[in-house]
């Protein structure tokens, strides 16, 4: 299983995006294909059974309309635009039309209920695609879910948000539960948060053998701080190689 390409170039998080391009947007992701990074992108399933790409549990952040993405059709979606654009939420399947295996896709199941039905419409689109891809989630049974049913997929398990955890009493105990979470998905690859502290990762048995990505870089700072720790990582909101 080649896993090579998660590591030649950079992971524009949830697509190339800015201020006047929004994120998970098919805008974002042309940008990403015309700079060649690989494309980060969050899949959603909706009401009426259709996968989107979107990240947030309510659409409030990225349209002003205060209502649960899971309660949504995509009837009633294309309707609303993505903050102050003319984008509006995609289909995963219009994302791997568009993309066509330009650069690589790394997906992340956005699914913290049961697991089963998002994840196998997510297969069912992407084994008819032609084109590069790996998947990821914090849900570690959404993982399992793939090592069982789809064992030919590449998948990555997601760490929790150390950033805003002060604690190092916390940052261990997140980490700690982490170890589980990795015991029960089997994962090819991890990703992990830039502030996760390393001497715990390193204490679980298969660290070494394992690709590590770090997640998100904001500035050139931290995405040059993290590249001493991870092989690769996720960036938004300014161009790693300029």
């Amino acid at each position: 299983m080649d896993m090579t390409w998660l590591l030649e170039r950079p992971i524009a998080h949830r697509g190339y995006h800015s201020e006047h391009v929004p994120e998970n947007s098919l805008a974002a992701f042309y940008g990403a294909i015309q700079e060649d990074f690989i494309i980060e992108l969050d899949v959603r399933l909706l009401k009426d059974g259709e996968v989107v790409v979107f990240h947030d549990e309510n659409l409030q952040r990225m349209t002003g309309r205060d209502k649960k993405i899971r309660d949504c059709t995509y009837a009633g979606l294309k309707k609303i635009t993505l903050r102050h654009s003319s984008e509006r939420i995609p289909l995963l399947k219009e994302v791997l039309d568009q993309v066509n295996g330009k650069v690589p896709l790394l997906i992340e199941i956005k699914n913290k209920g049961r697991v089963g039905e998002l994840e196998s419409k997510v297969v069912e689109l992407l084994y008819k695609y032609n084109g590069v891809y790996a998947i990821q989630s914090f849900n570690p049974l959404s993982i399992s879910w793939f090592k069982r049913h789809a064992p030919t997929v590449i998948r990555g398990q997601i760490a929790g948000d150390l950033v805003e955890e002060k604690s190092l009493k916390m940052r261990q105990k997140h980490v700690w539960n982490y170890f589980l979470s990795l015991k029960v998905s089997k994962p090819h690859f991890i990703s992990n948060d830039l502030y996760t502290p390393m001497w715990l990762l390193k204490r679980f048995a298969n660290f070494e053998e394992l690709i590590k990505l770090g997640w998100t870089a904001k500035t050139q700072q931290e995405y040059e701080r993290g590249l001493q720790y991870f092989d690769n990582i996720i960036f938004e909101g300014f161009h790693p190689l300029t």
